[in-house]
């Protein structure tokens, strides 16, 4: 009888265990993405698209390979005669179209543009998301592949938001001739700290114990750790200049992530620290500071038009 009843609390305790495992492991692998449609309406609302505008730009649709095997959605924008080229990553559950507005920020400053949709969101391929962990690969391959196109005499910088600012640095810390800046909008130093803060804050159970359950079963089913997932652990290798942007307000990644990031990172940098706005939303609440801090930066680093603007 004590055997049985042992077992049956082994039972229990497993099933249990694997409950919590793919539950997190669900919840990171398919975060539930916001609608491709309401998000054209919620940034066309906000007067921060315009479709008329964006349908006149000269453009071309692309689609890259990724080196993971599906295809990535990409939307190369051409106005100007340059070899100055922006390439835009969004944040998780966003699109490509989210990107527009920053887009629009660079071509006011002489760049061409690059916007595309990260894997498993948009028009893309892949079936998981992993954060950075696969899609700083996906970013190489729409480097490379721009740089193939254009030739390598590019001026060329990367801006990310949220997950794209991670992807963006965890690029970064992985190439040596990558792009020539980066800008970094609200990014996580290290997955598995802001995953603890995540879940003392939203799920109110111990990190100690869902966390390790969580990892083992997106090793098992994705083959990759949160541990692997840390900016902060490759920021020395980036020595090319980065400007740091985050909301001061920011209660989903804190600002107190990226300030680590800038304390760490060696060379040229610029720290931007939005007075008002909530997670990503630095542009979009504090517009004239956002593109004061982009000017600077940019004749900082001397990356200015020869007719002196930025």
């Amino acid at each position: 009888m004590k055997k049985k009843k042992a077992a049956g609390l082994l039972g229990s305790i497993l099933l249990a265990a694997s409950s919590i495992g793919v539950y997190f492991s669900n919840r990171l692998m398919y975060m539930k993405k916001k609608d491709e449609k309401l998000v054209l309406m919620r940034e066309a609302a906000a007067g921060r698209f315009d479709p008329i505008q964006f349908e006149s730009l000269p453009k071309r649709e692309v689609l890259i390979d990724s080196p993971l095997g599906y295809k990535l959605k990409t939307i190369l924008v051409e106005p100007h005669k340059t070899n100055r080229y922006i390439v835009i990553c969004h944040g998780v559950t966003e699109n490509k179209m989210n990107s527009v507005k920053y887009m629009n920020l660079f071509l006011e400053r002489g760049f061409n543009a690059v916007i595309y949709d990260h894997r498993r969101h948009g028009e893309s391929g892949g079936k998981t998301t992993s954060f950075g962990h696969y899609e700083k690969l996906d970013l190489k391959a729409v480097v490379d592949w721009l740089k193939n196109d254009k030739g390598p005499d590019l001026l060329l910088g990367i801006h990310g938001e949220s997950m794209g600012a991670a992807t963006t640095l965890l690029y970064a810390g992985m190439i040596e001739d990558g792009a020539d800046f980066y800008i970094a909008d609200c990014p996580f130093s290290d997955f598995k700290e802001l995953l603890e803060y995540q879940i003392k804050k939203d799920v109110k159970l111990p990190p100690r114990l869902v966390l390790p359950l969580g990892d083992l079963f997106l090793r098992l089913r994705d083959k990759y750790s949160v541990k692997e997932v840390s900016p902060i652990s490759v920021i020395e290798n980036i020595k090319n200049p980065i400007l740091f942007i985050h909301s001061q307000n920011d209660k989903y990644i804190l600002p107190s992530m990226t300030e680590a990031l800038y304390e760490r990172k060696p060379g040229p940098k610029k720290l931007f620290l939005a007075a008002i706005g909530g997670h990503a939303q630095s542009l979009n609440e504090n517009r004239t500071e956002y593109e004061q801090a982009v000017d600077e930066f940019l004749e900082e680093c001397g990356f200015r038009n020869s007719n002196g603007t930025s």
